[in-house]
């Protein structure tokens, strides 16, 4: 895979991802002039839970989830969220962030990691690997940033950069540099929130996929083909692609979720953040079911921004999407992907389910500054990326480099 495809990366500069310009679709046409090469000296933090397999056959892929929602929530509680590109996998989260920021950003996570084991007894490991070592690896990390609405951005990343990473972190012997010293510290978990019901799939099924060509260079022509096969553009911004939309959206009371919630939250003091959250929760119903305004939220015009501010795609190194499909649909993108596979021109990793989940990150309503991470159930992404594995040890010489591990 080609480093570098920009030329020389710029030099260090706190602003480098706030300063980025914005773009308003998700299309890839351009990726040598839309991708910028993220500065010297910055660092990727990198964090994932050890076995999720094990938790998802356990009945926990909500917990696998919060866990990895909540390593980018503490860094953008204790960071300016604006200046952090970052990209949620379902078992983890990937963050780059300017060396200046780094010991915050690498006490969060930390404090996630402990959390995690303290908690819910998953175990979280994360590392903190500067990008110039990446680029030896022969990767990079290039950066597009991509407007869900006014102030939400998703950072879209290649250069395989992010894939060099993951490797590293799951080898025992070179993550041994890179580890994240312990903390006693809690992180500041303020508005992760999980209240909303799975999703239900509408149209059949819901498809958690991963992508990954050989080169970058071939992903437009890819999506072309996966667009034709589906009958619509994945990566459109038409709602009805959206997962968070509609009579998708369910709220219970109590919410299922609010337990975990609180003990994410609140640490030794959760029952009480429990409380907060059935008082909070009363009043949202109340918002959701009358349309009135309570304090900061205005019902209908959260919901339109909730869905529009969704990571049901997103590009970390592999183009990875969570769709709902009818059977037929789902037949042809097996087709077409194993097509792609076994002419040696990407690799992919499928999983199915009957619904989604969604983990919200709230930093403030009242100025639409709200995030939700989407992901398939019993597994979703981290069982797609399984078995992405497997068909990239398949691909005999073909792989891209530095294929994930389990």
């Amino acid at each position: 895979m080609k480093g570098n495809l920009s030329g020389t990366a710029p030099m260090s500069a706190e602003d480098f991802y706030s300063d980025l310009p914005s773009c308003q679709n998700f299309n890839t046409d351009n990726l040598d002039g839309d991708f910028r090469p993220v500065p010297e000296d910055w660092v990727v933090i990198a964090a994932d839970i050890v076995r999720s397999r094990d938790a998802i056959e356990d009945g926990r892929y909500k917990q696998v989830n919060m866990v990895g929602a909540a390593v980018i929530a503490a860094v953008l509680n204790v960071l300016d969220r604006d200046h952090i590109p970052f990209v949620f996998g379902g078992d983890g989260a990937v963050l780059v962030v300017p060396k200046c920021q780094v010991a915050a950003a690498a006490e969060a996570v930390a404090g996630v990691v402990a959390l995690s084991r303290n908690v819910v007894g998953l175990e979280l490991r994360a590392a903190a690997i500067p990008v110039t070592d990446i680029r030896q690896h022969g990767g990079d990390i290039r950066v597009r940033k991509y407007r869900l609405s006014p102030g939400n951005h998703l950072a879209m990343i290649i250069g395989d950069g992010l894939l060099i990473a993951d490797r590293i972190l799951k080898d025992p012997d070179a993550v041994k540099p890179y580890t994240l010293e312990k903390t006693s510290g809690e992180p500041v978990l303020d508005g992760l929130s999980c209240r909303w019901e799975p999703l239900p799939a509408q149209n059949g099924h819901i498809v958690s996929v991963i992508i990954k060509p050989v080169h970058d260079e071939a992903l437009p022509g890819i999506l072309e083909r996966v667009t034709a096969q589906l009958g619509f553009n994945p990566l459109t911004d038409d709602e009805t692609v959206r997962l968070a939309e509609g009579k998708r959206l369910r709220l219970r009371f109590p919410p299922s979720g609010l337990k975990l919630e609180a003990r994410f939250g609140a640490g030794r003091r959760w029952l009480k953040g429990y409380l907060i959250g059935l008082i909070e929760s009363v009043l949202f119903l109340y918002s959701y079911y009358t349309g009135w305004r309570v304090g900061p939220l205005e019902p209908a015009k959260y919901m339109k921004e909730l869905s529009l501010n969704t990571d049901h795609r997103k590009l970390g190194d592999s183009l990875q999407l969570v769709l709902d499909l009818s059977p037929q649909q789902l037949g042809g993108l097996k087709a077409q992907l194993q097509e792609l596979s076994d002419n040696g021109q990407a690799a992919y990793g499928l999983h199915v389910s009957d619904s989604a989940l969604m983990t919200c990150f709230l930093q403030d309503m009242a100025s639409n500054q709200h995030i939700h991470f989407v992901d398939g159930a019993d597994g979703g992404l981290a069982m797609a990326a399984t078995d992405f594995k497997a068909r990239i040890a398949a691909l005999s010489g073909k792989k891209p480099a530095y294929a994930p591990t389990a």
